[in-house]
C-alpha cells in the first residue's frame, strides 16, 4: 500500500510537474503575470513567494494549475499583463505548452534511461528472466536467474536451444529441467501448459535480458524514434476506441495508482517507462477538442483568430460549464468502476 502510494504521488507529481511547468514557462516569456503556480489541490502544504508569483504544494496530488492573471476578461487586474490582452498567437502557445511538455518529458526520461541504463537485447544464454506468474515455472519454484542446463536429460546452451525442446513437448508430459543457481545444480519436474493461441507446450519463462550502452546522440535519436513510435500507436488506439467505444479501455487514477504500484516493485526504470508512457496518453488527453480542456481552450482560440473577436461571455460560460460536467461525470464513473475491481480482487 505504501509502495502504491508513494509510486502514484511520484508519477502524478512529475507529470503535472512538467504539464503545469509547459503553462508557466510559456505564460512569463510572453509578457503574462502568473500569480500561482501549484502543484496539486486543496489546502497547501507548502508555500514560498518569489516576486510576484506563489508557488504551492497542495494535498491532492491529481493535478496542477498557474493562476494566470486576466483568464477571466471581465477579472482582470494585472492590465496589458493579463492573459485576455494578450495576442492570440501568445495564449495558443501557452495553451498548447502543457501538452508539448507531455511530450518532451518522455524524450528526457527515455534518453536518461538509454544512456545510463542502456538498451535491454534478450540474451542468448539459457538464462530465465521473467517467471510469470501462475505459470507451471513458478509453480515449480524456478527463479529469475536459473541457468538451463538440460532438459529431459539433453543438455541446452542457448535460449534458442531450451524453448524448442519446450515447444517439442507436444503432449504436455512432464518435463525434467535441471539448472544451476548459486553455483549448485538442481532438478525439477515441470508440467507444460498449452497456448490457446499457438496450440503449443509452455512454461512462462522469459529470456534474461543485457543492456547495452548507448552514446548520446544514438540514445538521443532512440528517444524520439521510440517516443514517435507510441504516439502513432496511442493515436491509432484512440481512433479504434472512437469506433468501438469500450469501458474496459478506460481507467481513473485509482486504476493509474495501482498499475503504477504494481510497475514500481519491478524497479525504478519501469515506473520511469510507466510515466513516460502516461505522460504521453496525458499530453494526446488534454488536446482534444473538449471545453475544460487544453484542446477545448485551443479550438477557442482559433475561433477567435478567424472570427476576430472573442466568443461572447455568456458561449463561454455555456461551453466551459458543459466541458466541467462531462470530465467530473467520467471521472466519476471511471472512479467508480477501478473501485469495484480493487474491492473484487
Amino acid at each position: 500500500m505504501l509502495l502504491t502510494l508513494a509510486s502514484a504521488i511520484f508519477v502524478f507529481g512529475l507529470l503535472v510537474l512538467f504539464h503545469e511547468l509547459g503553462h508557466f514557462i510559456t505564460a512569463k516569456l510572453t509578457g503574462m503575470r502568473v500569480d500561482e503556480f501549484a502543484i496539486g489541490f486543496g489546502p497547501k502544504l507548502f508555500k514560498v513567494r518569489r516576486g510576484e508569483t506563489l508557488y504551492s504544494i497542495r494535498a491532492i496530488p491529481l493535478g496542477g494549475f498557474n493562476d494566470i492573471a486576466g483568464m477571466d476578461p471581465s477579472d482582470n487586474q494585472a492590465g496589458e499583463r493579463g492573459y485576455c490582452e494578450k495576442p492570440v498567437l501568445s495564449r495558443m502557445i501557452v495553451i498548447l505548452a502543457g501538452s508539448g511538455m507531455n511530450f518532451i518529458l518522455p524524450i528526457i526520461l527515455f534518453f536518461g534511461i538509454y544512456c545510463f541504463q542502456g538498451v535491454a537485447q534478450p540474451s542468448t544464454e539459457p538464462i530465465l528472466g521473467a517467471i510469470i506468474e501462475g505459470m507451471p515455472a513458478q509453480e515449480a519454484g524456478l527463479l529469475a536467474g536459473d541457468r538451463i542446463l538440460s532438459v529431459n536429460g539433453e543438455k541446452v546452451s542457448t535460449w534458442n536451444e531450451f524453448t524448442e525442446k519446450i515447444k517439442l513437448d507436444e503432449d504436455k508430459a512432464p518435463i525434467a529441467i535441471q539448472y544451476e543457481r548459486n553455483s549448485q545444480v538442481a532438478e525439477v519436474t515441470v508440467t507444460p501448459t498449452t497456448d490457446l493461441n499457438s496450440d503449443r507446450a509452455l512454461i512462462g519463462v522469459q529470456n534474461h535480458v543485457v543492456y547495452e550502452s548507448k552514446g548520446l546522440v544514438e540514445s538521443f535519436t532512440m528517444a524520439l524514434t521510440h517516443t514517435r513510435d507510441i504516439i502513432l500507436y496511442m493515436l491509432d488506439a484512440l481512433a479504434n476506441l472512437v469506433k468501438a467505444p469500450s469501458g474496459a479501455a478506460v481507467t481513473g487514477p485509482v486504476g493509474i495508482a495501482q498499475m503504477a504500484g504494481q510497475v514500481a516493485t519491478l524497479g525504478f526504470v519501469p515506473l520511469l517507462n510507466f510515466a513516460a508512457l502516461l505522460s504521453l496518453n496525458l499530453g494526446i488527453i488534454n488536446l482534444l477538442p473538449v471545453p475544460a480542456l487544453d484542446g477545448g481552450h485551443f479550438v477557442g482560440l482559433v475561433i477567435e483568430a478567424v472570427r476576430g473577436k472573442p466568443l461572447s461571455a455568456k458561449a463561454l460560460k455555456y461551453t466551459q460549464s458543459v466541458g466541467i460536467a462531462l470530465l467530473l461525470l467520467l471521472t466519476v464513473v471511471v472512479t467508480a468502476k477501478d473501485v469495484i475491481n480493487v474491492i473484487s480482487k
